[in-house]
């Protein structure tokens, strides 16, 4: 059942900046929305079963490792320091580390190291939650740097920022959606990936109020034939905007129906064709159909459904959707009509902050503690393994070369059998 045609025709329309096949080069994978195409993963390991290597790591961190090709990219935490490292995929060895800036500093589960990196295959970027953004080539020079809060303000969120970066052909898109600890405004950026230029700056407002401004989501794309949109949620809604010039082409309220003041969204949208996912604080989830104008609160509104996730990304195959909450309650629907398929089922008890992902047929859900539960992906829930690595654990797991990536908080493991270097 997997790839279906949906995961295939985007791996095929990715922009020219992403990589296709079975790399992981950013947050949400290849495709953008948490699956990839490889078969074969594994389904069973432990501390010292199945591990083709292990990094040991300095500190906690909630980024995702990204892989292109024989390369592995992270950000890592040091005291107060974070880095960006680049780690052989075959054997593990660190090839080198590059200094991303200071200030780095606990911030309830997290830190300032939680926004992944995203690559090209060419370059590497890095954006820290101290605003710092640099590009690097694959032998660690340094191509430009940035400092987004000394250009443009501090950042107001009360947890922090950990928005990750969205490449799209020579574009990097940036949201900062933030107002628990600022009057400034709201606001998206397009930069050059090439110059680090900043080709626009569009602000954002919202209604929303006290905490419900902040947003710890990741930008998407949803694609329309040869036209796209950029899709940020937070601050109660969800919008739709030009690549080209940040112009506003669309806006779906009804994240916060009650004007909840502390309805922060940490869940990042989804797009499944054309249709966008956005998860609010748990409820409600609703879905809207891209390619509106204006307010398509009523009229783009396909379903909503009210037991979402709070802080894991939902995951679909195409035909269903994924929902894995914080408590590691499962709940599957229709995508297209939000119609419930089973639900609620129960993962292990714990608290799960990674988002699940989907290969091979199967969903991959990992909790705090370090343990993944990997069910199957269909119509009815199927428990096939729970696998522990007993680490805390907030990062997204990757797949790539038929490997399973995890990061703890004190390694970085690469799951499957030890990988042979090329003849």
């Amino acid at each position: 059942m997997f790839p279906g045609p949906r995961t295939a025709a985007l791996l095929l329309t990715l922009g020219p900046g992403l990589v296709a096949g079975a790399d992981w080069p950013q947050w949400r994978g290849p495709a953008l929305d948490g699956t990839s195409p490889e078969r074969g993963l594994p389904l069973r390991w432990g501390v010292e079963e199945n591990v083709a290597w292990k990094l040991a790591l300095p500190g906690g961190g909630a980024a995702t490792p990204i892989i292109s090709g024989d390369r592995v990219y992270l950000s890592v935490p040091d005291g107060s320091e974070i880095a960006l490292w680049c780690v052989e995929r075959l054997s593990g060895k660190v090839l080198w580390k590059r200094p991303l800036g200071g200030g780095n500093e606990k911030v309830r589960k997290g830190d300032r190291s939680s926004p992944s990196p995203v690559t090209d295959g060419k370059r590497v970027w890095a954006l820290t939650g101290t605003g710092i953004l640099k590009a690097f080539d694959l032998e660690g020079r340094e191509l430009w740097g940035r400092d987004l809060q000394k250009e443009y303000g501090r950042f107001g969120l009360n947890h922090g920022y950990a928005s990750s970066p969205l490449l799209e052909g020579d574009a990097l898109y940036v949201q900062v959606l933030h107002g628990m600890k600022t009057t400034d405004p709201s606001y998206l950026l397009r930069i050059d990936a090439l110059t680090g230029k900043t080709r626009w700056r569009v602000e954002r407002p919202t209604t929303a109020r006290s905490e419900s401004p902040d947003a710890y989501t990741t930008p998407a794309i949803v694609r329309r034939g040869a036209e796209a949109e950029i899709v940020i949620t937070g601050g109660d809604v969800v919008t739709g905007h030009d690549p080209a010039t940040g112009k506003e082409l669309w806006r779906s309220s009804g994240l916060n129906p009650d004007h909840d003041p502390n309805y922060r969204i940490v869940a990042s949208p989804l797009v499944v064709g054309e249709l966008v996912i956005a998860p609010t604080r748990v409820r409600p989830l609703i879905a809207v159909r891209a390619g509106g104008r204006g307010d398509v609160t009523e009229s783009r509104r396909a379903w909503s459904f009210d037991n979402g996730p709070d802080v894991p990304t939902p995951v679909s195959d195409g035909t269903r959707l994924y929902v894995v909450n914080d408590k590691g309650v499962v709940w599957c629907l229709d995508v297209q009509t939000g119609t419930l398929v089973y639900g609620p089922t129960r993962l292990p008890l714990g608290t799960y902050s990674a988002s699940p992902v989907l290969a091979d047929g199967r969903i991959y859900a990992t909790n705090e503690e370090g343990r993944t539960s990997v069910f199957k992906a269909g119509p009815a829930f199927e428990l096939l393994a729970e696998n522990h690595l007993d680490d805390f654990t907030l990062s997204t797991p990757a797949i790539a070369g038929g490997r399973i990536f995890i990061r703890t908080a004190g390694a970085l493991y690469c799951i499957g059998p030890p990988l042979a270097s090329p003849r």
